[in-house]
C-alpha cells in the first residue's frame, strides 16, 4: 500500500482527496491535517507521499516542505495549488518538492499521479512546467555553472537525466532504454551526487539551465 497524508487548510479539500484516493486498492490516506499539525502528523504516520497545500493561512507551505525534507526518512512531497502558474513553483521545486498537483485535477487521474510520485517520478501540469523552464535569469543556477556540473556526467547518465526531467519513474526509464529499474536507480543516485543536488526535480532544473533538455529534444527529433 502507498501511504498518503493530505495537508490543506480546507476541510472540504482534505475530505475530497481522501475520498478519491481511498477508492484505489493500492492507496491509503493515513491522515489529513491542516498546516499547523503537518510535521507532527508526518512524523507519526511515516507516509510515502505527502500532498501539501502551498498557500495556507496558518502556516507557510514552503516552510512545512523544508521541515519535511530534513526528516530522517523524508516522504515524497508534491505541492497542491489552485494556480498552475503559481509564483512559488520554482522556490518549492528548488526546496525539494517532487512536483505540483492542481486541486481540480480530474479524479480519475489523481490516483495515478500519486503512484507516479511514490515510484520516484515527477508530476507537473504543462503550464507549471512552462513557469519553471522560463524562470527569470538568476532564479536557478546560471548556465555556465550548470553546464560544468552536467559535463561531469557520462553519456548514459545524461540520457537518464533527460528522461528524469520528463517525469518518468525508474521503471519507466528502464523500459525506455532497456535497463533494469535497479540499474536506473544507481544511475540516478550517481547523477544527484555529481550534480550536487538533493532531488530529481532539482537535477531536471539544472539540466534545463545547462541546455541538456533542448539537446535531448533535438536528438529525439532527429531520430524520428
Amino acid at each position: 500500500m502507498i501511504r498518503v497524508v493530505v495537508v490543506d487548510d480546507e476541510a472540504l479539500v482534505r475530505s475530497g482527496f481522501e475520498l478519491i484516493l481511498g477508492a484505489a486498492d493500492d492507496l491509503e490516506v493515513v491522515a489529513t491535517t491542516a498546516g499547523a499539525e503537518a510535521v507532527d502528523t508526518v512524523r507519526r504516520e511515516c507516509p510515502d507521499v505527502v500532498l501539501l497545500d502551498i498557500r495556507m493561512p496558518d502556516v507557510d507551505g514552503l516552510s512545512v516542505l523544508r521541515q519535511l525534507r530534513v526528516l530522517p526518512k523524508p516522504p515524497v512531497v508534491a505541492m497542491l495549488t489552485t494556480f498552475d502558474a503559481d509564483e512559488y513553483i520554482v522556490t518549492a521545486l528548488r526546496s525539494g518538492a517532487a512536483g505540483f498537483l492542481l486541486k481540480d485535477t480530474e479524479p480519475d487521474q489523481l490516483a495515478q499521479l500519486v503512484r507516479t510520485l511514490a515510484a520516484g517520478g515527477v508530476v507537473m501540469s504543462p503550464k507549471a512546467s512552462r513557469v519553471v523552464w522560463e524562470a527569470r535569469p538568476g532564479a536557478l543556477d546560471v548556465d555556465g555553472e550548470a553546464a560544468t556540473r552536467v559535463g561531469r556526467l557520462t553519456e548514459r547518465e545524461c540520457e537518464v537525466l533527460v528522461l528524469v526531467a520528463e517525469g518518468l519513474s525508474n521503471a519507466e526509464i528502464g523500459t525506455r532504454i532497456h535497463l533494469s529499474a535497479g540499474t536506473v536507480k544507481d544511475h540516478v543516485s550517481a547523477i544527484l551526487t555529481k550534480l550536487r543536488v538533493g532531488s530529481r526535480v532539482q537535477a531536471a532544473l539544472l539540466a534545463q539551465r545547462a541546455g541538456l533538455l533542448d539537446d535531448g529534444q533535438r536528438h529525439r527529433e532527429r531520430g524520428r
